[in-house]
């Protein structure tokens, strides 16, 4: 029935409307019905259709693995004949090898061999397979009948010495076999462990070695013998057995015995007894004592003694132990060099009666020297006094009339007179200072010295001689306190400013003073014509001046000689650095001052008459004889031991045979073979230590005095002054002292 049939038109439409949801609700109900009987069949369908999903794909996940286990087998088919390729390659590469050739792996094991390993041993051969251990290996060789073993080895101990030399990286050694057969072993340890042994017949080179080292050995006997036929020596070579081996014609001559009473085989015993009827033995030896010696087991030490036959014939004997146990003994003839000897002798007596007279007759010379060398420095001392007194008293009545003169040429006359004569009293204390610093009477009053306090002043004095001169004079301020003798320090400036002032120009003189380790560096800079360096040692003498007229206004050139000497006297290092055309520098090197100012009496004073250094010993090296001859002579007249070389190898020398240690060393700068004294005393000083050291020149530039300072050395200059001299030996003598 349809649901036409059920619904009537011609009834309302919300009747109509009820009959069709009463009968979708009846068609729901019945639809739902008929599901709840299909549902169990309709998934058991679905599961159905995802298993055999499942199976297909497993099925084609296991095609796909049976595809990748077949390439693999190809694949390690065809690398097992790639293998076994190799090995029968390596095996026939190995076989033609000419060499002996074993493969041992990391488990030593053997691997692989070729039928040359193990040669000139058939009765093992049969045994070496893979596998085989190379202990056992070993184990086969030992027992081989073929294997000739050193002598006195026997076959358990060379099989231990193998497996010895088997714990080696590499080794490489030979095997005597039967027959006269030698087989060269190396033997390699590999980077993964595995062992290499190759095997080498080296029998034809080893017999080849034997023949020419028999040769060798017959020609070295020949030579040997004519060596011993053709030597002024008398030798004889005894062996172990106390028999002579071999004996020259001379050793015949040498004793006076016929040559067949020392014929090969005789015993040496019956050569000494020939010996001690035909010759007397000196002190060093009795004939006993010989007797012992030869007679002695064990080792014995070289035996050195005399011989004399008749009244001038004198043999030295000397006998030395062979490494067999034998020895050798050879005779030289000394009888010219004892007769030498005793001429030498003689003559050194004479020589030494002649020198002590020379040097009493020096001393005498030097006594009159030094008397002089006073009253010239009395002369000087009182002459300059007398002539300072009248000096003064003519400036002050020249000073008293100049404002009474009015006429103006006058007053120009009296001041040019005045200028006059403070030239001259300039000049007369130059002499006066330069007599003191020479003769060494010049006293050093050293204390603490406010630095900046003396540079002012010395500003305030020079600074119109500058303006008259249109130069600008710079002096630096400094708070720095140095350690000095206030007056000389001054002196030393006052020169070296003096100087500069005069011979500059145009342009500016700077003074200036900065700190350098424990000392303070005082320079004068100037602009002026500069000094030459030819001239840059001549300027430090007395009444030298650079291209200057020697006249009183200008001085006579005594400032720098008076600069030198003191800064010499004071310990003060003084250098010089010059560019012609652009200016000088001097500096000055003072030490600073100390926390205390307080100096021992001992140290401020230096007097003539203390001139005593007893007990020190000085090294001196100088290659110039006669400076290094005066030098010695000096110092030994102050009590010094003097040790004078003229080249450091020869001072090393000395000092090995004395077995002395210098207290101080004065070294030239320039020596022989281009050797610097720099160099030499850092060579001595490695060997002895820090020794105090002065370098000593002619040789006023800045770099040798820079090279000297590099190595904690003051410089001495020459013409040397026995005053510094005095001064270093007197500064060891205090710090031995404290």
């Amino acid at each position: 029935m349809s649901a036409t049939g059920l619904i009537d038109p011609a009834e309302p439409l919300e009747r109509q409307n009820q009959k069709l949801l009463r009968i979708c609700e009846a068609l729901m109900k019945r639809v739902e019905q008929g599901d709840d009987d299909r549902g169990a069949a309709y998934s058991q369908f679905q599961r159905a259709v995802l298993l055999e999903d499942q199976v297909r794909e497993r099925t084609r996940d296991l095609e796909h693995a049976l595809d990748l286990l077949n390439e693999s087998n190809a694949r390690l088919a065809a690398a097992s004949r790639e293998t076994e390729r190799a090995r029968s390659d390596l095996a026939g590469a190995i076989e033609t090898v000419q060499e002996g050739f074993a493969l041992f792996d990391p488990d030593d094991r053997m691997v692989l061999c070729n039928s040359r390993f193990a040669m000139h041993l058939p009765d093992i051969r049969h045994a070496l397979r893979p596998g085989l251990t190379f202990a056992d290996y070993v184990a086969l060789v030992s027992r081989s009948a073929f294997l000739d073993l050193p002598p006195g080895m026997t076959r358990e101990e060379w099989s231990v010495d193998r497996m010895a030399r088997h714990g080696e990286m590499h080794v490489v050694f030979n095997v005597r076999m039967a027959g006269s057969r030698w087989v060269q072993v190396s033997e390699h340890r590999m980077a993964a462990g595995q062992t290499v042994i190759m095997q080498t017949d080296v029998s034809d080179i080893i017999r080849a070695e034997r023949e020419e080292q028999g040769k060798l050995l017959d020609d070295q006997a020949r030579l040997i013998r004519a060596t011993l036929e053709h030597i002024d020596q008398g030798v004889c070579i005894v062996d172990p057995r106390g028999r002579l081996a071999g004996v020259n014609r001379r050793l015949a001559s040498v004793l006076g015995l016929p040559l067949t009473h020392l014929r090969s085989g005789l015993d040496f015993e019956l050569v000494l007894s020939r010996l001690r009827t035909g010759a007397s033995f000196g002190p060093d030896a009795t004939p006993e004592e010989v007797l012992a010696w030869v007679r002695q087991e064990g080792r014995r030490r070289p035996l050195r003694f005399e011989l004399r036959r008749g009244e001038s014939q004198w043999f030295d004997v000397f006998a030395e132990e062979m490494p067999d146990g034998g020895f050798v003994m050879s005779l030289t003839d000394v009888s010219a060099e004892r007769e030498a000897a005793q001429a030498l002798s003689e003559a050194n007596e004479l020589l030494e009666a002649r020198v002590a007279s020379r040097t009493l007759e020096l001393e005498d010379a030097l006594g009159a020297a030094e008397r002089a060398n006073a009253s010239r420095t009395r002369f000087v001392a009182a002459a300059s006094h007398d002539l300072l007194q009248p000096l003064s008293a003519a400036k002050l009545y020249l000073s008293s009339i100049t404002d009474e003169l009015a006429d103006p040429h006058h007053r120009e006359v009296v001041t040019k007179a005045q200028n006059a004569l403070a030239s001259v009293q300039d000049i007369i204390e130059a002499l006066l200072d330069i007599s003191k610093l020479e003769s060494g009477r010049a006293a050093a009053d050293v204390r603490t010295v406010d630095l900046g306090a003396l540079l002012n002043q010395l500003r305030d004095e020079f600074a119109p001689a500058a303006a008259l001169k249109g130069l600008r004079l710079t002096v630096r301020p400094t708070s720095l306190r140095i350690t000095t003798d206030p007056t000389y320090i001054k002196r030393i400036l006052q020169n070296l400013l003096a100087n500069a002032i005069r011979y500059t120009e145009k342009g500016r003189v700077l003074v200036a003073a900065r700190r350098t380790g424990g000392s303070a560096r005082i320079g004068v800079w100037d602009t002026g014509p500069g000094i030459p360096e030819s001239e840059q040692e001549n300027i430090f003498k007395e009444f030298h001046r650079l291209g200057r007229r020697a006249s009183a206004s200008e001085g006579l050139g005594l400032g720098l000689a008076i600069v030198d000497r003191a800064c010499a006297m004071l310990g003060h290092p003084l250098t010089l650095a010059s560019v012609p055309g652009r200016g000088t520098a001097f500096t000055v090197s003072v030490p600073l001052a100390e926390r205390s100012s307080h100096i021992p009496a001992e140290a401020r004073r230096a007097a003539a008459g203390d001139w005593r250094h007893d007990g020190l010993c000085v090294l001196v090296i100088e290659n110039d004889l006669d400076m290094r001859r005066a030098l010695a002579l000096l110092l030994g007249s102050w009590g010094v031991r003097v040790l004078d070389a003229g080249s450091a190898d020869e001072a090393i020398r000395q000092l090995q045979e004395t077995g002395l240690r210098p207290d101080a060393l004065l070294v030239d700068f320039q020596l022989d073979d281009g050797e610097t004294g720099v160099k030499v005393i850092g060579r001595l000083r490695r060997r002895l230590g820090r020794v105090p050291a002065r370098i000593v020149t002619a040789n006023r530039t800045s770099a040798v005095a820079a090279q000297a300072r590099r190595i904690g050395v003051e410089t001495l200059y020459k013409p040397l002054d026995p005053l510094m001299l005095h001064l270093f030996l007197g500064s060891l003598a205090l710090g031995r002292t404290a």
